[in-house]
């Protein structure tokens, strides 16, 4: 297998124009394996932290300073390079490189050992022998970080068209719903602006049972039956509800004792709106 001969990076922008960062391995002076670290905006409890204190310039000298330890690993080993990564970090949560370059390294030695073997890279890391494309999910309603104060609590409301026969066919039924459902908004909000999340989901004045019936009525609107044609989906990124001190979730708005009651009654609206 080809052998790690260069691992440099550099520092870019991602769609929210806050500073990432971008890894280049290079296997056999050839074989370039390349892969930009993503950020959310909100993060879960247990997440690696994204970069260190001082930020991704951190992560890149941190890099720079310890490149030389992967050089000659096989770019397919992920044992070793990943051993070497947390030597390196030595903390529970990769707090002192980041566990976005992390990521990035890893992801881009395997690109550069999957270019190297002649194998796609979902060939290289899949023992089946069978594959089909994954369905594409579409964030077609925003709430919570991602839209700001009066807008649904839940992060996000998803898309996919999981009969479609086609990536294609997939990708522009999603896009249909998201282009419906603004419609369906402003009947229902006549002032609505037009507003979206920082993902480019609609992000209406609403709660989060309204929400999904907004999302349930566009799919309707253009003869789509959930959980046939199309599938609803949602992304809580409840960690960013849960106010530890008072015992109870910002999103049902209860206190501990009547939590479990509230996770039926949310269960019970999404049972609704996104069979």
């Amino acid at each position: 297998m080809a052998r790690i001969t260069s691992i440099n990076a550099r520092i870019i922008h991602n769609s929210r124009g806050s500073k990432t960062i971008e890894v280049d391995v290079i296997s056999d002076n050839q074989y370039l394996g390349r892969t930009s670290a993503p950020s959310g905006a909100s993060v879960g409890k247990y997440e690696a932290v994204s970069f260190p204190e001082n930020g991704p310039e951190q992560s890149l000298r941190i890099l720079n300073e310890n490149s030389e330890k992967f050089l000659e690993f096989e770019s397919s080993d992920m044992k070793s390079i990943d051993e070497t990564l947390k030597s390196i970090d030595k903390t529970s949560d990769y707090s002192k490189i980041g566990g976005a370059l992390a990521y990035a390294v890893t992801i881009a030695s395997m690109e550069s050992a999957s270019k190297a073997s002649g194998k796609q890279l979902f060939e290289l890391i899949s023992e089946q022998n069978e594959y089909r494309f994954p369905i594409p999910i579409g964030n077609i309603l925003g709430g919570g970080v991602h839209a700001g104060p009066g807008t649904p609590d839940i992060q996000e409301i998803l898309i996919s068209a999981p009969s479609a026969k086609t990536i294609r066919d997939a990708i522009e039924t999603n896009f249909a719903v998201h282009s419906e459902l603004r419609n369906v908004i402003e009947k229902t909000d006549p002032s609505f602006t037009n507003g979206r999340g920082d993902e480019g989901g609609w992000a209406p004045k609403c709660d989060n049972e309204k929400a999904l019936e907004l999302c349930a009525k566009a799919c309707e609107n253009l003869g789509y039956t959930l959980g046939n044609e199309v599938s609803l989906g949602v992304d809580f990124a409840s960690s960013t509800q849960w106010n530890e001190e008072k015992m109870y979730t910002n999103m049902i708005g209860q206190d501990f004792r009547t939590l479990q009651k509230s996770k039926f009654n949310l269960l019970q609206i999404l049972l609704k709106n996104t069979n």
